[in-house]
């Protein structure tokens, strides 16, 4: 029977099973939990253990100070030591993070990866690039719809980074689009409300002008813009409905009609369209 050859694994390939971690975790909670069962063990030195959001000491601690357990139960010395287990590996799985975060603020800094290398226990600049690479892919995430960590490969992460960096563009994009339709929004509300008394208002376009009115002096949060677009359009949207069942023109001056227009077609211009990368 012929040997089966195992294809090669593509580099950027998305896991098929992700890795197991601890993620988030009450990490303080859990050193209380010890804490605990070293005073219930009558532990003579648990005074002298590091405060519960001092990980590394308590861990070190309990560490050193196992043999106070011993004349409990199994139970309580199983639990224990699982607990040092857990929060051993959530330790880790934190220094990874916080590990990518220095070697960005030191390549930030201007630091070469032949300087990188001995602080990241390598021997050469492409090594310490390598790793740094497979640290990150614990931070980024796949296409997949489970969101799945990336590979521990260089290419897989630097295709999750190139498409993190798109849907930050496009993000930016989005945002500065937004500003620039707010910093339009005001002055197109405000024209429309200065020729309040040129417009024939009904009562649902009256209701919508005493709404645009509230919130138009402290216009200033983007939920705030948020609500005074919708209450622009909404009057705007009234007006039209008002002409079209009178038959009648809303505006009585040529500076209302123009404010109206205005408005109308500043609100035709900022509905969003798609937004692509």
């Amino acid at each position: 029977m012929a040997k089966r050859v195992r294809k090669p694994t593509r580099a950027t390939k998305p896991l098929v099973k992700p890795p197991v971690r601890i993620g988030s975790l009450d990490a303080a909670a859990l050193v209380g939990e010890l804490r605990q069962l070293h005073e219930n063990a009558e532990d003579p030195d648990v005074e002298r253990m590091p405060a519960d959001d001092e990980l590394y000491g308590a861990l070190l601690y309990a560490e050193k100070h196992t043999d106070a357990l011993r004349g409990q139960s199994l139970d309580v010395r199983r639990d224990a030591a699982l607990k040092r287990v857990r929060l051993w590996e959530y330790l880790k799985e934190q220094s990874e993070l916080h590990q990518v975060r220095a070697v960005d603020d030191a390549r930030g800094a201007g630091a070469h990866w032949e300087q990188l290398a001995p602080a990241l226990a390598v021997n050469a600049p492409s090594a310490a690039y390598n790793k740094a690479k497979r640290l990150r892919a614990g931070t980024l995430t796949d296409e997949t719809p489970a969101a799945r960590p990336v590979r521990r490969t260089p290419e897989a992460v630097l295709e999750a980074e190139r498409r993190l960096a798109l849907e930050q563009a496009a993000e930016r994009r989005a945002q500065e689009e937004a500003e620039r339709r707010h910093a339009l929004l005001v002055p197109a509300a405000g024209r429309l409300l200065e020729q309040r008394d040129g417009l024939v208002l009904g009562e649902d376009a009256d209701y919508w002008f005493e709404e645009i009115e509230a919130v138009l002096p402290h216009c200033r949060t983007p939920l705030q813009m948020v609500s005074l677009n919708r209450y622009l359009d909404a009057a705007v949207r009234a007006l039209a409905k008002q002409e079209q069942q009178t038959a009648r023109p809303v505006a009585l001056t040529d500076e209302a009609r123009l404010a109206l227009d205005a408005a109308a077609e500043f609100l035709k211009a900022a509905r969003p369209g798609p937004i692509t990368p």
